[in-house]
């Protein structure tokens, strides 16, 4: 079943999806990016460049091989050109329907024997697969942020996903000089089950008047050793994605222990957003 993997399909160009390009443009694959608007393709693209310069400024990568990286990166707006991929990830918006639709039509434009993986956070692989005709070959690849810099990718498997698929996404993994870590199809597998509602339960200390977010979040770094509280993390992942993963793991287990923080569905509907928008539990 497996194919050598040369040329790898991302889909979406936002953190996630340019941080996956630019390892995957790093570690010596062919890279198709591909967005749905020119305006973010141009930022995901400008976003590799300048986090590739960085590296080669501190010396982890020389100057050849960041432009060499670059190089190797197409952007495309035209969602047919994946038929040229060995190997397609999708790191879209945390939602499913969008996801779907998205699953859909990579079974339709790509080679049968081409593994779809996706990036998502939270969302059941084995749904997506099911959107398939070749259920065997999608599985979970859940990179961190910043991608470049995190070694984790959890490796999910569906219910139908084949060890072979697992062993090939296993193996790209390290290929991309990354720690992968198998877990099963959950709503939000280990790492978000676990931290979303740590993170959650923080805004509920700041909404009911426990703490401010800056005494919350020394809290967690003086006393935990975590390297940012959980509030500046909310920030940093933004808010609207934290909601959209509170949501699916309160609809996936129907506990009403993954309810939203209602100050966060109220900052979410004021567009408080976190770093990305300016405004979350900080000001930038």
């Amino acid at each position: 079943m497996t194919n050598e993997i040369r040329v790898i399909g991302v889909i979406g160009a936002g953190t996630m999806g340019n941080g996956i390009a630019h390892v995957c443009a790093r570690s010596g694959y062919d890279v198709l990016l591909c967005e749905v608007e020119q305006r973010f393709l141009d930022r995901g693209l400008e976003t590799v460049r300048k986090n590739l310069e960085r590296e080669a400024a501190k010396g982890k990568i020389t100057a050849d091989a960041a432009k060499a990286a670059l190089a190797r990166i197409t952007g495309v707006l035209d969602r047919e050109r994946l038929a040229e991929c060995d190997f397609v990830v999708e790191a879209a918006t945390e939602k499913f329907e969008i996801k779907k639709s998205i699953f859909a039509d990579l079974d339709r434009i790509t080679r049968n024997d081409v593994i779809l993986a996706s990036n998502t956070s939270s969302i059941s692989i084995t749904k997506l697969a099911n959107v398939t005709s070749r259920p065997d070959r999608v599985i979970g690849m859940h990179f961190f942020n910043p991608v470049p810099v995190m070694k984790l990718v959890e490796v999910i498997r569906g219910m139908a996903t084949s060890q072979a698929t697992y062993e090939q996404v296993h193996d790209l993994a390290q290929k991309l000089g990354k720690t992968p870590v198998e877990v099963n199809d959950a709503p939000g597998f280990v790492s978000n089950r676990v931290l979303m509602p740590l993170l959650n339960e923080a805004m509920y200390a700041v909404m009911e008047g426990v703490a401010t977010p800056e005494a919350v979040d020394e809290v967690f770094k003086l006393g935990m050793a975590h390297p940012m509280g959980p509030l500046t993390l909310v920030d940093f992942i933004g808010l609207d994605v934290c909601l959209d993963i509170m949501r699916v793991l309160q609809e996936g287990f129907g506990d009403p222990k993954y309810r939203p923080c209602p100050l966060l569905v109220r900052m979410v509907d004021a567009g408080w957003l976190g770093r990305k928008s300016g405004r979350g539990f900080y000001r930038y």
